[in-house]
């Protein structure tokens, strides 16, 4: 096991589990205010961590994260394997390279209540997420928001701020796993080219699921 991962998600447990001293005034809010209202642009590389119900790290990932605000991300793993998330703001598109197999979904169905939704930063997104305060743990603020409607899967995400910079995320799905991110070299509201967020379906690959249509005659 890569010993800066195991580092890095003990470290979140333990700001996790400081929650229960988590403060209610609105400096946390704030910062999530301005990360979905003001970031326009986003990007970074990042390193993810599944933990099981266990607490062991079950799987490491690395890759890069981009995000052009309205409704727009492209979540690309690296290693080990090859898959892409693209959010063009109309559907979502999961593609695996190694099985060479695409999976499509209207985008406003899929992030319904999912912490993604706060990603693309939509219209009306954090109204699907009860604020429940913030904590200082060294020099990052951690904010916990709680999805009104746990049918989604995730039971709550915790965002981690660094001079109000979002620099780690945790999810925590109903199955009791914890998803942690260590987001490195963050650019804020720098151009990026818009073909990142467009998606063409490669030749040879299966396509699970239907596409959503813009009407472009609705007026």
């Amino acid at each position: 096991m890569n010993r800066q991962h195991t580092t890095i998600a003990m470290l979140f447990l333990m700001a996790a589990s400081a929650f229960g001293e988590a403060s209610s005034d609105d400096a946390g809010k704030r910062l999530v205010d301005e990360f979905v209202d003001d970031v326009v642009t986003f990007q970074g590389s990042f390193e993810q961590s599944l933990i099981d119900a266990d607490g062991q790290v079950v799987e490491n990932t690395i890759g890069m994260l981009e995000i052009q605000r309205p409704g727009q991300f492209r979540w690309s793993y690296i290693e080990p394997y090859e898959q892409w998330l693209v959010a063009d703001g109309v559907n979502i598109w999961s593609y695996d390279v190694d099985l060479a197999q695409v999976t499509v979904k209207p985008q406003a169905e899929a992030l319904a209540n999912t912490p993604a939704l706060l990603l693309g930063g939509s219209a009306g997104a954090l109204d699907q997420f009860e604020y429940q305060g913030s904590y200082v743990e060294t020099a990052t603020t951690w904010v916990r928001l709680v999805p009104k409607d746990t049918a989604s899967g995730f039971e709550r995400v915790e965002l981690g701020f660094v001079a109000d910079t979002l620099s780690r995320m945790v999810f925590f799905d109903n199955l009791e796993q914890t998803t942690l991110v260590q987001l490195y070299e963050v650019a804020v509201n720098e151009p990026i080219n818009p073909d990142r967020f467009e998606f063409v379906v490669p030749e040879d690959v299966d396509v699970v699921g239907v596409p959503a249509v813009v009407d472009t005659m609705a007026p």
